[in-house]
């Protein structure tokens, strides 16, 4: 094909747009970090001379209660009290020898489990016989009382505590689902310790409202239940989001309690993707939000939203390294946003790991996936259907026959992204790591931030 001059002139000016525009978005991203960095190094500066600084520790699997604890430090620090925050896997046996007053702010993986970030700690330090007799403590745990051992790991922790002989401050707060009067409770006690009453409320991103441009339905015919891919429309300017992140969703149905979705899209795809598989109950009513979203609201209604950072299934400093993305069902959400990002970035050591159903009904983005793997996106590709075979298979089963081939790509730095169902998938999957590598192998991969899970 012959280009003129002017089509080749016009051609150039746009690579150049393009190019600026990334450029662009990159220092923006890199100068939002750079000020939360600064923002949480603040909390770190000991306001007095001399000052034993109060320990405040997280255990955060979503992020909310990371942010917590950067607000409680920032709150105490604006009134003179030195603060040093940590993760508890970042909190040694020292740490709690030599503090005399402590924070926890901690929320509960799955059944009663502590977080990711916790892991080392409920494993080694709570299994150590630690006298804590000089240690005084408060408690805020965050959860959701739809679970049976609803603050699970906040119960288990404070027990572990008051064993050791430290000392509550006060009762215990306990947060189901973000709750606005318990946070508050929480800062009346923060305000006792600061010895001041006039402290902000802390308020809770508010929601806007999206409209829900496109509804999909991806699986017909599957024996499973309908699963929809999902797209939403920020008002006005663009909303920005990493990959990783989630949306909170309002269903009008129930005003009180927000439903998270793993975000499959990236900004520059310029609208937030779903992947929704809606839920019907016994008596055959739709789930609240999922039937809200797949069936219930019409194109172009607006939807209560709000976008919400998801620090630990972040992309971070595992966008350069290998990375190995491992799923179930709608957790392929979470990993195409990460394939997406990579794909932005130029880097091509993906391997994709997904299982559903049937081939037939329960590939979702069949096409994109091929094209991914054309383009060199995506290195590697394991699809597994659990029942198109007598012998049924699960994404874990795969795993262990992949031993040796995820021994190499760990030797080789990679990073382990895991996304989707908590019970059978994301347990089997540690089981496998366990099996291929050792608990202590799992353990290191989680204390360098190369083992992350999003799974609900």
């Amino acid at each position: 094909m012959n280009w003129s001059d002017q089509t080749r002139a016009i051609v150039a000016t746009l690579l150049v747009v393009i190019y600026l525009v990334m450029c662009i978005s990159i220092y923006c991203v890199q100068r939002r970090k750079q000020q939360w960095a600064v923002r949480n190094a603040a909390a770190l500066i000991p306001a007095a001379d001399g000052a034993q600084p109060w320990l405040i520790g997280y255990a955060s699997q979503t992020g909310f209660a990371e942010e917590l604890a950067w607000n409680t430090a920032r709150l105490l620090h604006t009134a003179g009290v030195p603060t040093r925050v940590a993760s508890l896997s970042a909190i040694s046996a020292d740490d709690l020898m030599q503090a005399e007053r402590a924070l926890f702010i901690v929320s509960t993986y799955g059944e009663g489990d502590p977080p990711d970030n916790a892991s080392l700690f409920a494993s080694k330090l709570m299994n150590a016989k630690l006298a804590l007799p000089h240690l005084h403590f408060g408690m805020l745990m965050l959860g959701d009382s739809e679970y049976a051992h609803f603050c699970g790991f906040g119960h288990t922790l404070t027990a572990w505590l008051q064993e050791r002989g430290a000392h509550p401050l006060f009762d215990s707060v306990t947060v189901d689902n973000a709750d606005a009067k318990a946070l508050h409770d929480w800062q009346h006690h923060l305000s006792r310790i600061a010895g001041t009453s006039d402290a902000p409320d802390w308020q809770a991103p508010t929601y806007q409202q999206w409209q829900l441009v496109a509804r999909r339905h991806l699986n017909p015919g599957s024996a499973g239940n309908p699963t929809f891919h999902i797209e939403l429309k920020a008002p006005g300017e663009q909303a920005t989001w990493e990959a990783g992140d989630l949306l909170q969703v309002l269903a009008p149905a129930d005003q009180q309690r927000t439903r998270e979705y793993s975000v499959a899209s990236i900004p520059a795809d310029g609208r937030v993707h779903l992947l929704v598989r809606q839920e019907r109950h016994a008596d055959g009513s739709l789930g609240i939000a999922s039937g809200w979203l797949t069936e219930q609201a019409a194109l172009g209604a607006t939807i209560d939203v709000r976008l919400r950072a998801h620090s630990n299934f972040r992309l971070g400093d595992n966008l350069h390294r290998p990375l190995v993305l491992i799923g179930n069902g709608t957790g392929l959400a979470g990993l195409r946003s990460h394939v997406k990002a990579r794909a932005a970035n130029g880097r091509q050591r993906n391997w994709l790991l997904f299982g559903e159903r049937h081939a037939a009904h329960d590939f979702y983005y069949r096409d994109e996936i091929k094209a991914w793997q054309t383009q060199g996106v995506l290195e590697r590709v394991d699809i597994v259907f659990s029942r198109d075979q007598t012998k049924r298979i699960y994404v874990q089963d795969r795993l262990r026959e992949q031993a040796e081939t995820i021994r190499a790509w760990l030797a080789a730095d990679a990073a382990i992204y895991v996304c989707g169902s908590l019970e059978g998938m994301a347990g089997g999957v540690e089981a496998a790591l366990t099996d291929i590598i050792g608990a202590a192998g799992v353990e290191q991969l989680i204390a360098q931030g190369r083992y992350r899970r999003d799974v609900y």
